[in-house]
């Protein structure tokens, strides 16, 4: 897996992207917590569950469909002044369904694991991207204080803090050029 710390700063990242608009507290909050909230998975290790089963780590809670059904909850019960099921409740749904799904996304980058479930309930297939430059992150917080754990972050700099802030760059400049963005939403 990529480590934490990346998942939360890929979600800030795609929210800085997703609208030049200032937003409230809870939408950078909610961006973090669902693009983390899929590891949540590794708490089946203490009840057996073993990493390959559909519960295990990179299982279900790493696929598409947890994605979505996450992202309709988080915009059902966070944002009651968006109307429901309007232009906007959709986009916001869009939106925290590619934060969460950018979990598995980063994990399939990852050069460990037994790969992803994308497809999870309805195939227990694993998956990983072809090119995987991500040093995989080691699972826990007492390992990852460690030369590998160095390692893990100055990859992950590298392969996605750098290719992020480029992109965030890109859509400021962007939103700049053309006078979009700014006003406060939400």
């Amino acid at each position: 897996m990529a480590s934490a710390f990346s998942h939360a700063f890929i979600a800030i990242a795609l929210g800085q992207t997703y609208t030049g608009a200032r937003m409230p507290w809870r939408f950078w909050w909610l961006s973090a917590v669902c693009a983390v909230v899929p590891d949540v998975d590794v708490v089946g290790f203490a009840f057996g569950l073993r990493y390959g089963d559909m519960l295990g780590h990179r299982g279900l809670t790493h696929s598409l469909a947890f994605a979505l059904l996450l992202a309709l909850l988080v915009v059902w019960f966070a944002f009651h002044e968006v109307r429901r099921l309007s232009r906007g409740w959709w986009m916001l749904v869009a939106y925290f369904f590619v934060v969460t799904a950018s979990h598995g996304v980063l994990d399939a980058l990852t050069n460990g694991g037994l790969g992803v479930a994308f497809f999870a309930p309805f195939s227990a297939t694993r998956y990983f991207f072809p090119w995987r430059p991500v040093e995989v992150s080691p699972i826990g917080i007492a390992p990852f204080i460690s030369q590998r754990g160095l390692e893990v972050i100055m990859s992950e700099i590298v392969w996605l803090w750098l290719p992020a802030i480029a992109l965030v760059v890109c859509a400021w400049s962007y939103r700049k050029l053309t006078g979009r963005g700014g006003e406060r939403a939400h």
